[in-house]
């Protein structure tokens, strides 16, 4: 699955519209808010990426391994892992939110899966 169907099926596990604006080279994933456009790409932006993760309740953790690992909310043993070197603090950034992304993306090809607004949790999240 290439950036662009992780995107797309990230923001509609979100509820969020997305469009692509730009030139088809430079695409740029936005969506509409009010009366402004905004830029969305959790691939590459800290906040998008934890805004996302908050939405959906993701359970986000590194372990000694050096791997990301996020549980999805449905079925036993659904894990998504992002591994890398964490050589570097950016490496770590990188692999934490595309395993968001990831996850996000299966939570909406998940057909057993309710909607964001409709999940429970038992622990506090940070709500948009």
């Amino acid at each position: 699955m290439d950036d662009r169907e992780l995107l797309e099926l990230a923001a509609k596990a979100a509820d969020i519209r997305l469009e692509w604006d730009g030139d088809p080279k430079a695409w740029v994933p936005t969506y509409y808010e009010g009366k402004t456009y905004h830029g969305w790409n959790p691939l590459t932006d800290d906040g998008d990426a934890l805004r996302l993760a908050a939405k959906l309740r993701l359970d986000v953790s590194m372990n000694c391994y050096k791997a990301v690992c996020i549980e999805l909310p449905f079925g036993r043993d659904n894990w998504i892992n992002e591994s890398t070197g964490f050589d570097t603090y950016d490496e770590v950034l990188v692999a934490c939110r595309r395993a968001i992304v990831r996850a996000a993306a299966e939570i909406a090809k998940s057909e057993v899966c309710p909607a964001p607004e409709n999940r429970s949790t038992s622990s506090a999240g940070a709500e948009q």
